[in-house]
């Protein structure tokens, strides 16, 4: 089952890590992949720069094997691109984050993580949409819209709960992502890179 945002993050955590990578000619959309250093480059900068430096790096070897590209010393970890959507979405996340995604990809039926989680994707994302929702998956119909520079808080949330949308609202600002799951989190539409 193919799912975006948090998918090829969640694949790191599961995977067995190595070192090095062994660079791919292109990526699953077709993308041409770039050198190490330009992806490690493309992976820290999704998150601002004082977290960013100091964030591990990982990627998919030329087997779909996650490797470390650049260690880290910060708790992050970085991915340069989702390798089945069009554009680069670098992602960033702190350690429940990455639990969370595990979790997501193993296919647990909540996540397990037990502190609330952490990302940025300051180059912004995509997700799919169908019907007025937007989708944990890519289905027939469904069109994939991009996202502008947003950080994520991945714990509990709900829309009737909170008063927040479940859809951004076309100017920005905060929703509730897979309202209604147990995968459902809060999106901010904010660039991480002017937070202050």
């Amino acid at each position: 089952m193919k799912r975006t945002s948090s998918v090829w993050l969640a694949a790191a955590v599961a995977a067995v890590v190595g070192t090095g990578g062994v660079a791919l000619a292109e990526d699953m959309a077709g993308k041409p992949m770039a050198s190490a250093a330009e992806r490690i480059a493309l992976a820290r900068s999704a998150a601002p720069a004082a977290i960013g430096k100091n964030a591990r790096v990982m990627d998919m070897d030329a087997e779909g094997k996650m490797v470390e590209l650049a260690p880290g010393s910060n708790g992050f970890t970085c991915m340069p691109d989702d390798p089945s959507t069009p554009i680069a979405d670098p992602m960033c996340m702190d350690p429940a984050a990455f639990q969370w995604a595990s979790d997501l990809i193993s296919g647990a039926p909540k996540p397990t993580n037990t502190a609330p989680g952490f990302a940025y994707m300051a180059k912004g994302g995509q997700h799919y949409e169908k019907d007025g929702a937007i989708l944990m998956e890519n289905a027939p119909g469904a069109k994939l819209v991009q996202e502008p520079p947003h950080w994520m808080l991945f714990w509990p949330f709900s829309a009737a709960a909170t008063g927040l949308p479940s859809l951004p609202n076309g100017k920005g600002g905060t929703y509730v992502m897979w309202d209604g799951t147990p995968y459902a989190h809060l999106m901010v539409y904010q660039d991480p890179n002017k937070l202050k």
